[in-house]
């Protein structure tokens, strides 16, 4: 009867390493598969069985106390390395299995990992996808995420990174914009032009450029326009609306410039510091990579092997 206690008692600690990460009892509940009223039994039941309060709870959030950061510390080690033990085991099987949770950006997964998801599930029938499309840079080890794809500079030297493919800025507007207000021949004239920019907090837009040829120095200029957005697609969208000169990632804009109804602008100029230069697909670091991230790997990057090109194909 005590060792059963024990037991009980050592998945307790466990919820509560969840609850220290998470920081809400309705999300470590979620992440667990219990309800919220089981989550907080769970935790009093260890709280009695210590003898001291382990979690400190306010009306805003939940803190562990000295005593319960101490309990989730010293035995976080344990946890990981079951956790790591357990991967290996699923791997064993003979096909990839499993849930696999993976977050991306709304205009990157909408346009260009969703489409790729269907033959990757029938490939692999035994695999379950949960995909969540969000501009919030999340906490992948936190949240619970097994992979992230991201369209980034650089990546935390925390983590795990393999690349997708090559990807570059477009600065595009439709054919009616520019008979109507002109066609920009260098940077500096984007300052009388309508420009659609990428709204990154409170930061003055400017928009950079290089020759594209390589011969000169960076120039930067100070935009401006009637609208911005933190989503690529609406851009886009605002752009093909002839509302102005949009300036976005290649993968939000390649089909409609391959189809004539973009145009590219200042293409002698190659716009820099925008958006990153390469697709990752990345994750915490670990010395064990599951079978299933694996083989998403994989298949994106053969998805994407070809980037995102702005001409149409022959034929």
């Amino acid at each position: 009867m005590k060792n059963k206690k024990i037991e009980a008692l050592w998945a307790h600690v466990h919820g509560l390493g969840v609850l220290a990460a998470l920081g809400s009892y309705t999300a470590a509940a979620q992440r667990l598969g219990v309800s919220k009223a089981a989550m907080s039994q769970r935790i009093a039941e260890l709280e009695q069985a210590a003898g001291v309060p382990l979690v400190r709870r306010t009306t805003r959030s939940v803190r562990l106390t000295e005593a319960g950061q101490r309990l989730v510390d010293s035995t976080r080690a344990a946890f990981d390395e079951i956790e790591r033990s357990f991967s290996g085991v699923k791997d064993l099987a003979a096909a990839p299995r499993g849930v696999l949770r993976v977050t991306a950006p709304v205009a990157l997964g909408r346009q260009q990992i969703v489409p790729l998801i269907p033959a990757f599930l029938k490939l692999y029938p035994e695999v379950r996808v949960e995909l969540e499309l969000s501009d919030r840079l999340v906490s992948l080890a936190q949240e619970g995420f097994d992979l992230a794809v991201r369209h980034v500079a650089a990546v935390p030297d925390t983590h795990v990174a393999w690349t997708l493919c090559e990807t570059r800025s477009l600065l595009v507007a439709s054919r009616a914009y520019l008979r109507r207000r002109g066609v920009p021949r260098v940077p500096g004239d984007l300052a009388d032009h309508d420009c659609l920019h990428y709204l990154r907090g409170g930061d003055t837009p400017t928009w950079s450029f290089e020759p594209a040829k390589g011969r000169g120095g960076r120039v930067a200029v100070g935009v401006r326009g009637a609208f911005a957005a933190n989503n690529s697609e609406a851009l886009r969208e605002m752009a093909l609306a002839g509302a102005g000169i949009a300036l976005v990632p290649d993968f939000s804009a390649h089909r409609d410039v391959a189809a004539g109804r973009l145009v590219e602008v200042l293409p002698s100029w190659r716009p820099v510091g925008a958006f990153g230069g390469q697709l990752y697909a990345i994750r915490p670091y670990s010395p064990h990579v599951p079978r299933t991230v694996q083989a998403l790997v994989s298949y994106l990057r053969e998805g994407l092997a070809a980037g995102f090109p702005t001409t149409a194909a022959e034929g």
